[in-house]
């Protein structure tokens, strides 16, 4: 279930294979690294080169010593914790072995994934603890298109109790939880989860609303986080022109279950004055300011001038 999610999101993790080879990996932390499947074992008998071995941590967990016919569990063993099991059975044969024994290539935790709304989208080697806002930190922070939301996908069960809870799929091909910004930086501990190898961090890109028709430049605007009134996206456009017709101003919004968008009207006037509430814009409005009839000076001074008048007019 695990494989094939993460295989139907390479295309995309590979947008950040070039930075994730010049990631630094974080220091280690007190308890050291913990080995699991995959990781490679080097271990060396100083003068007894008879003992020394190579060996991959198998899907159980274990490796396998020259001369002993027994595996060795190594999962979730530190590289003292493996050395000091395997000195016990050389004791067997030699009086005092001297061994060496190290990870040589850790193969056992996949990088972590960073995408979407960030300065800089990368993959990251973890061998110590870290937390979402370090690792969004560490990718240059989100850029301004970023929806102040970000979802982290579990792409592999925790492994060696790394954290401290196990997200259920609750139905869910691969489970994932949603994070707000705005909370990450209030410093709630709840919402800068412990991340984990394997994991899957993206930024989402906040959603778009489109002004059209007698601002001074139209195109589509982003909803930052706490939401975008009415006001604010006519700001954004740089303000209305002296033609729009400011008192019926007309949002289209999409209709569940309908083809024909539901038209909301508002009176940008009366907004301003605070005898109308500001109207908050959702997900994919289309705001649409029209143009207003045109007023005898309006034509004489296009006439004195040869140009159409569209002087703007701030908001505010």
């Amino acid at each position: 279930m695990f494989k094939k999610f993460a295989l139907s999101l390479l295309p995309i993790l590979t947008l950040g294979l070039a930075a994730a080879a010049q990631t630094p990996e974080p220091a280690e932390g007190p308890q050291g690294y913990l080995i699991g499947p995959g990781d490679e074992i080097t271990g060396k008998v100083l003068g007894e080169p008879q003992f020394d071995f190579v060996a991959t941590v198998d899907e159980d967990g274990k490796i396998e010593v020259p001369f002993f016919e027994d595996p060795i569990v190594a999962r979730c063993k530190t590289e003292r914790d493996l050395r000091g099991d395997v000195v016990k059975l050389l004791t067997r044969y030699l009086r005092t072995p001297q061994l060496s024994l190290r990870v040589t290539q850790r193969n056992s935790r996949p990088p972590v994934s960073i995408y979407g709304e960030v300065r800089q989208q990368q993959q990251v080697n973890l061998t110590r603890r870290a937390y979402l806002l370090e690792l969004i930190s560490f990718a240059g922070g989100e850029t301004e298109k970023s929806g102040g939301m970000i979802q982290v996908f579990r792409t592999r069960p925790p492994m060696c109790s790394e954290a401290k809870e196990n997200w259920s799929t609750s139905g869910a091909e691969v489970p994932s939880r949603m994070y707000s910004l705005a909370s990450l930086r209030q410093g709630r501990e709840e919402s800068n989860p412990e991340i984990l190898p394997g994991d899957i961090i993206i930024v989402q890109k906040a959603s778009p609303v489109y002004v059209t028709g007698e601002v001074i430049k139209p195109g589509e605007l982003s909803i930052p986080e706490g939401g975008l009134p009415l006001t604010q996206a006519v700001a954004m456009a740089s303000g209305i022109t002296r033609e729009a017709k400011t008192k019926n101003i007309k949002i289209y919004r999409r209709k569940q279950g309908s083809t024909e968008p539901e038209v909301i009207v508002a009176n940008y006037d009366s907004i301003k004055k605070g005898e109308q509430k500001d109207v908050m814009l959702q997900p994919f409005d289309i705001v649409e300011v029209d143009k207003a009839g045109k007023k005898f000076t309006d034509y004489l001074l296009e006439f004195v001038t040869g140009v159409p008048n569209r002087i703007p007019i701030r908001p505010f």
